[in-house]
């Protein structure tokens, strides 16, 4: 299965991928972009991540010089804390979530008290074909500083995966361009650059093979990400787009044992949250959400993620004794999902 590629710093483990670099492309009649033009408007994001004791980094593209950045929203997931880096200047900002689309993993960032950035050159992903040279651009490693590139070929067009994050948490992703560059760890939210060094794509997930080498990388093609990053500028949230603040109850789930009783079962409850507060505990089964059956954790989102911090909603869960229970709870401000 492909994974998700944002570089992971965690207390209870932490590995990098590493990829063989490719043999660089053999120049072609069309002039290719400069090294000063593949990095710019590339930037670092790296972000404390909020119940898991650790830190991920992954890449941006500055899409306005007032610092709205794109990224992968599996780069920003679960975080408290985004940090974003200009490699061109070494300047640090830090940055709001102004949107994301879990199932389209993209994500839309506000940095504050930016201005005069230099931007990504865009181009068109209608036309990408099998063959075209390509760079795929990131913070390879998490490693930070100056973005390193590596140059590949476009494999194949309209593909789709099923890509992991490692935590049990995973996401179909269609229509993605394929590529034999060597994405690796950290290069999430870069761009895959056409030979003019204009954005075609944004790398996103990688299948690993034999020694952990990259057998094949993949990038949303860049006219979606727009399409998706145009319903966040104008506020319009729809069943895969948030917009705003995520909700937070406060709970760590997993599926239900207990096949009489769906939903999803309660494994930790966070000392002052909302569940907590409302007198869920470990063990409980949550089955219902303003009233709608919950049977998995992605119901569970897709149903919160239509709600903002501080949004009220109707809780229904059986408890440990196979008592059913209802209440209302007042959400609070919790990390992207």
């Amino acid at each position: 299965m492909p994974s998700y590629l944002p570089f992971m710093s965690r207390a209870a483990a932490g590995t990098a991928l590493a990829a063989a670099a490719l043999a660089a492309a053999v120049l072609g009649a069309v002039p290719r972009a400069d090294g000063a033009a593949l990095e710019t408007g590339v930037v670092d994001v790296t972000t404390n991540l909020a119940y898991e004791s650790g830190k991920a980094a992954g890449t941006g593209m500055v899409l306005t010089r007032s610092g709205e950045v794109l990224t992968n929203n599996h780069v920003i997931r679960g975080a408290s804390m985004i940090k974003v880096v200009d490699p061109s200047t070494g300047r640090t900002y830090s940055a709001s979530v102004r949107g994301y689309s879990v199932s389209g993993d993209i994500a839309v960032l506000q940095l504050r008290n930016a201005s005069g950035l230099r931007t990504v050159t865009l181009a068109g992903s209608a036309t990408v074909k099998v063959g075209q040279r390509v760079t795929a651009v990131g913070n390879a490693g998490g490693a930070g500083g100056k973005p390193t590139s590596a140059p590949g070929k476009v494999t194949g067009v309209r593909k789709s995966i099923v890509a992991s994050d490692g935590d049990g948490l995973s996401e179909r992703l269609v229509g993605l361009i394929r590529t034999n560059a060597a994405i690796r760890p950290g290069d999430s939210g870069g761009p895959l650059l056409d030979t003019l060094g204009r954005v075609i794509g944004i790398n996103t997930a990688a299948s690993v093979g034999f020694r952990f080498e990259s057998t094949a990388g993949f990038a949303i093609p860049i006219d979606r990400a727009l399409s998706l990053t145009r319903q966040i500028e104008a506020g319009k949230a729809s069943a895969t787009v948030h917009i705003g603040s995520t909700p937070f109850l406060g709970v760590s789930v997993g599926s239900s044992s207990d096949a009489s009783t769906p939903g999803v079962a309660v494994v930790e409850v966070v000392s002052g949250s909302p569940a907590d507060r409302a007198g869920i505990v470990a063990g409980d089964t949550i089955t219902a959400v303003d009233g709608k059956p919950v049977a998995s954790y992605r119901a569970l989102s897709a149903i919160l993620l239509r709600h903002h911090a501080g949004d009220r909603v109707k809780l229904g869960w059986v408890d440990g004794l196979g008592v059913a229970q209802t209440g209302t709870v007042k959400t609070a401000p919790g990390p992207p999902q």
